[in-house]
């Protein structure tokens, strides 16, 4: 029996080989391109000329500007864009936190009653004369027409400060210094005993705890508490209202 011979078979074309070895050192050549570039900026990134002035200054300007932004080297960046601008050759610096504000403490004598949560005083240091709105309570009104208790409130107000009398007043550090119809806005205390007057007309029924916007003053606790205790003994407006 003849036996036919078959050429021995190759492992592969040499063509093929070197496709594969090509690719397979393409990859081990690639090289990413630097990322510096991808973070590349110019003037159209920024809508404003001073957000690519702070940009350029923040990146090294004037000194140094790796993204091309001050094409005339007069150290300013972008100057075509609008508005608004800076040209400033440092950052701004923030400006220092407002000062918190303090308790102050006003030494005035009582002109006159005007209802039962508002009294006229004359300042000592200046002699003008001021209207203060008591913090923290709200009696019924006298003007515009007459509430249920607004005349008893009055009257118990001048009672405890007939005019003349010396006080002293402070304000609220979480409240604002005056109301919306610029009068003074304080807690008042009889400056011979020292009694806090606002609370006062609260525990005698003559109002209500009053928290203005929501945001509560600091005696809000001890007024509740005051209403509290005239609401039960049915005192003033409580009991007659």
């Amino acid at each position: 029996m003849h036996r036919t011979c078959h050429p021995a078979r190759t492992a592969a074309r040499p063509s093929v080989v070197t496709a594969l070895l090509l690719a397979l050192l393409a990859t081990l050549l690639v090289v990413q391109a630097p990322a510096a570039s991808a973070a590349d900026k110019d003037c159209a990134d920024f809508a404003t000329q001073k957000d690519a002035q702070l940009f350029f200054l923040d990146a090294g300007g004037p000194a140094s500007d790796p993204h091309g932004l001050d094409h005339d080297g007069d150290g300013i960046a972008c100057e075509s864009n609008p508005c608004p601008c800076y040209t400033g050759t440092q950052a701004p610096t923030s400006p220092p936190p407002a000062a918190a504000p303090k308790p102050f403490t006003q030494f005035v004598r009582v002109v006159k009653v005007v209802d039962g949560d508002t009294v006229d005083v004359r300042l000592r240091r200046s002699g003008r004369k001021a209207r203060v709105r008591l913090i923290g309570i709200d009696t019924p009104e006298v003007y515009g027409g007459v509430e249920c208790g607004g005349p008893e409130a009055s009257a118990a107000l001048r009672r405890l400060l007939p005019a003349g009398t010396r006080v002293r007043m402070r304000n609220d550090v979480t409240q604002d210094t005056r109301d919306r119809y610029g009068r003074l806005l304080r807690y008042v205390h009889k400056a011979r005993n020292g009694r806090d007057v606002n609370r006062a007309q609260l525990w005698h029924g003559r109002g209500e705890v009053y928290v203005y916007a929501g945001t509560p003053f600091t005696r809000v606790a001890s007024y509740r508490r005051a209403q509290a205790e005239a609401q039960e003994a049915e005192r003033g407006i409580w009991g007659a209202c």
